[in-house]
């Protein structure tokens, strides 16, 4: 066995949708360092997906150190359930990472198969506070290691003077409300009739036609624009056209889109739910407002344009530095030694 070859359990599907995964990412930086790396699965199709998992969880049980498993709330949960427990029967070290602000409920409506996962766990990886604690109260040990950026890669622009042209970067699904961003957009027009938005992520739900309804509804055709799905270089290249990044979501962990946009310099407005009261200091490198709340988090829109809180942007970006993986690869080598 070699002890720097890992197994990665997650959605390996950058290839065919584009969108950069923490796995792409992960994987990516550990092969770096000298880590093997070997991804399942990008199968898109999720039976045949879990079914590529489960064979490679048994190719590779006698060549690896340990396996890493991208855990997340929903179907996907299932997916960790069914490796882990291979894992365990092939003598296999694994390591779920915690994704997803919606697992502590996971936790609460499905006790004893989280415990069957988490409690014999190698190790428990949360990439945020948040979910540490709830791991905690359930009285399953967790690790912190911080979602990860490459900082060489997002160069900050300072923005000095603050226009109300809005980003919004996620999945359209309606855990994430992408249709509060148009009645915000609709909101803030009364007061800055130039306001625009745009809005960049594959279309996922049913959302994304709600999205388009209203759109139409609130005659804003020519002040939104939906890029549907773009690389990690192309966003970066079109929010150089934007000042403020907006996150509308209903759940949340930290998302690496938040923390991509603060290494941007752009100024963050967030509903304050899950993990983002971990992620953000209100007030001090961002603002977070209740969540489902088109006047909060429009008067917070406001309050940026007019220039009330003129060092956000510039924290904000101080802080994203900490993400950077030449300071958090060391967490991951203390665990994978």
């Amino acid at each position: 066995m070699n002890n720097n070859r890992i197994l990665y359990i997650g959605n390996n599907l950058s290839k065919k949708t584009k969108y950069q995964t923490t796995m792409t990412l992960l994987s990516f930086l550990l092969e770096s360092e000298g880590y093997a790396i070997v991804k399942s699965s990008s199968k898109t199709n999720k039976l045949i997906r879990l079914i590529d998992m489960c064979f490679a969880v048994f190719k590779n049980r006698n060549k690896v150190a340990y396996i890493l498993i991208d855990t997340y709330s929903t179907t996907n949960f299932y997916f960790a359930l069914v490796t882990s427990q291979l894992a365990r029967i092939f003598n296999v070290k694994y390591i779920p990472i915690l994704h997803g602000g919606n697992l502590p409920k996971r936790l609460s409506s499905s006790p004893k198969l989280a415990k069957t996962i988490f409690k014999n766990s190698y190790k428990n990886v949360a990439p945020s506070n948040y979910l540490k604690l709830a791991f905690e109260n359930k009285n399953f040990k967790t690790e912190f290691i911080p979602n990860i950026i490459s900082l060489k890669d997002y160069k900050y622009i300072n923005r000095t003077t603050i226009q109300p042209k809005l980003l919004w970067v996620r999945s359209f699904k309606n855990l994430y409300n992408p249709t509060l961003a148009i009645e915000v957009l609709l909101e803030l027009k009364k007061e800055y009739p130039n306001a625009v938005l745009c809005m960049i992520g594959p279309f996922l739900d049913e959302s994304h036609q709600n999205t388009l309804e209203l759109i139409k509804e609130y005659n804003l055709e020519s002040s939104v624009e939906l890029t549907g799905v773009l690389t990690k270089e192309d966003w970066h290249k079109k929010s150089k056209e934007y000042d403020i990044f907006i996150n509308t979501t209903n759940f949340d962990n930290t998302p690496i889109s938040v923390i991509e946009a603060m290494a941007l310099g752009l100024t963050i407005v967030s509903t304050n739910v899950g993990g983002m009261p971990h992620l953000i200091d209100d007030k001090v490198d961002g603002l977070l407002v209740e969540k489902e709340n088109v006047s909060a988090m429009t008067n917070a829109i406001i309050d940026v344009v007019k220039g009330k809180y003129p060092t956000l942007s510039k924290k904000a970006r101080e802080k994203a530095e900490t993400f950077d993986w030449e300071v958090i690869k060391y967490k991951w080598f203390k665990i994978l030694k």
